[in-house]
């Protein structure tokens, strides 16, 4: 600690005493903001904030500065050892949990999985599985889901375009539509992108009636 030279306007003791009292509050206000289970980030945001200069109100003004070294008693790093150690254990559930729901959800958009989870259960009735529209709304549900990390607006457009080709129901408006889309691509210079979309198109193609050519 650097205090202004002598002589003080008090006694050197009552001084000093005066300087920790000050010191000591001001500690005291900022370690409240200041997380115990990081040590070290506490005592470098602790000693830059002691490290500025004060003084005492005194005639002349007492002016100083501290540096700060900071530790933990042993029952209290015993308490942040234990605490730090339930939240590494914690995050490794709360990982493996997320990873188990996601993989489960991209195994249920498939509606042959809803189907194999259901005859997996003890007490399956095979004489009366669930009905094929069950399964098949089961399946579209998990099919929107999205992880955090996957919801970009790159899969907000495909649910978008999924959505707005659904609405056509009659064949031949979709049909249209992906002739849309084949020129939309040619034209923007995607060959490839419109080739494939061409093929999709030429796949919905309805069938000849029977003695057609």
């Amino acid at each position: 600690m650097e205090v202004s030279e002598p002589p003080y306007p008090h006694p050197v003791e009552e001084t000093a005493s005066k300087v920790r009292q000050v010191l000591r509050k001001a500690a005291t206000e900022f370690a409240r903001t200041c997380d115990p289970a990081d040590p070290a980030s506490a005592h470098d945001a602790l000693g830059a904030h002691l490290g500025y200069q004060r003084s005492l109100p005194s005639s002349p003004p007492v002016v100083f500065e501290a540096a700060l070294t900071l530790d933990l008693l042993p029952d209290d790093r015993s308490a942040v050892a234990a605490l730090l150690a339930a939240q590494r254990k914690q995050t490794v559930a709360d990982v493996l949990r997320r990873q188990k729901i996601e993989a489960l959800a991209r195994e249920l958009t498939n509606p042959a999985a809803v189907l194999a989870r259901w005859i997996e259960q003890d007490h399956a009735d095979w004489a009366q599985p669930p009905c094929e529209d069950a399964v098949r709304t089961i399946a579209q549900s998990f099919a929107q889901y999205r992880p955090a990390h996957e919801r970009t607006a790159e899969f907000e457009a495909l649910e978008l375009i999924r959505d707005f080709l659904d609405s056509f129901p009659d064949l031949s408006q979709k049909q249209m539509l992906y002739a849309l889309l084949a020129g939309g691509m040619h034209h923007t210079n995607r060959p490839e992108h419109a080739a494939k979309a061409a093929a999709l198109l030429d796949g919905r193609t309805p069938p000849a009636p029977d003695g057609e050519a």
